[in-house]
């Protein structure tokens, strides 16, 4: 049995058709040493009633207004206890090995702070859509061509976070790439080549509607760490970022025959 507690911030509203399923694969999981925290933000659907049927097996929730996705996540983070600190949103789920292989890299790699698994993309009745393997941590590739760590397979030590002064309240759709990148500012990120979760991309997703509002973030982040540069030069830089991005997750096998199929549709489509 790990010493580890590992604690899950789950946020959420309305999200009642998918929460069910989140909370399954969180607590079918039996990790014997788990804080999970759910903050609401006072949904008008099936939520609250879904959340009082698992109030014994909740260790702290709440439902009421709040100020959107990162305001509830800083809640949960400051209410946390564990060791180990993550979050899952209520639309995504774990694996049902994810908690015990994550207690076990800590538990073995006592000097590692943070480290990220593979994920699976799946559609909103969650059918399986990609299999997303990545490729160990590159500062280039993050900064030049995107944020590629799946935040709900990524994990950290309280320490760490306290460390960096946790998540940024002025970020509403980048905050995992502004706290990842901060996280690499003082220490290494580390790559598991195992799938730990499983993320729901569907139309209403809030990074999907909101995409301007998310590129304009990334950007914040950009401006933060890179000097200005040439145009040519900047357009240069990304598209070597992505080549050396889609070159080492082929050498590494991280696509399956579907992943090339897609990628080489991509090289001879239209750009669309």
């Amino acid at each position: 049995m790990s010493d580890l507690k590992i604690t899950v911030v789950t946020p959420s509203y309305n999200q009642g058709r998918f929460l069910e399923q989140t909370l399954r694969s969180i607590h079918d999981q039996g990790y014997p040493n788990l804080e999970h925290i759910v903050i609401d933000g006072g949904s008008s659907d099936d939520s609250v009633a879904i959340l009082e049927r698992w109030s014994d097996r909740i260790d702290y929730w709440v439902s009421e207004p709040d100020a959107g996705q990162t305001h509830a996540l800083v809640k949960g983070f400051e209410r946390s206890t564990g060791d180990i600190l993550c979050w899952l949103n209520s639309d995504d789920m774990f694996e049902p090995w994810t908690l015990d292989e994550v207690s076990r890299f800590f538990e073995t790699h006592r000097h590692a702070e943070v480290v990220y698994g593979d994920a699976t993309w799946i559609d909103i009745d969650g059918r399986t859509l990609r299999t997303k393997r990545e490729h160990p941590f590159s500062r280039f590739v993050f900064l030049y061509d995107h944020d590629f760590i799946p935040q709900p397979s990524t994990f950290w030590r309280r320490q760490l976070y306290e460390r960096v002064g946790g998540l940024n309240p002025s970020f509403d759709l980048a905050m995992d790439a502004d706290l990842f990148i901060r996280f690499a500012d003082v220490t290494q990120i580390h790559h598991v080549r195992r799938p730990w979760s499983r993320m729901r991309v569907y139309p209403e997703q809030k990074n999907q509607e909101l995409r301007p509002q998310s590129n304009l973030e990334d950007e914040m982040i950009r401006a933060r760490y890179l000097q200005p540069q040439p145009r040519w030069v900047l357009r240069g830089k990304r598209a070597a970022a992505r080549v050396m991005r889609s070159t080492w997750k082929l050498v590494t096998g991280c696509y399956t025959f579907v992943d090339l199929r897609w990628w080489v549709g991509r090289l001879f489509s239209d750009g669309s």
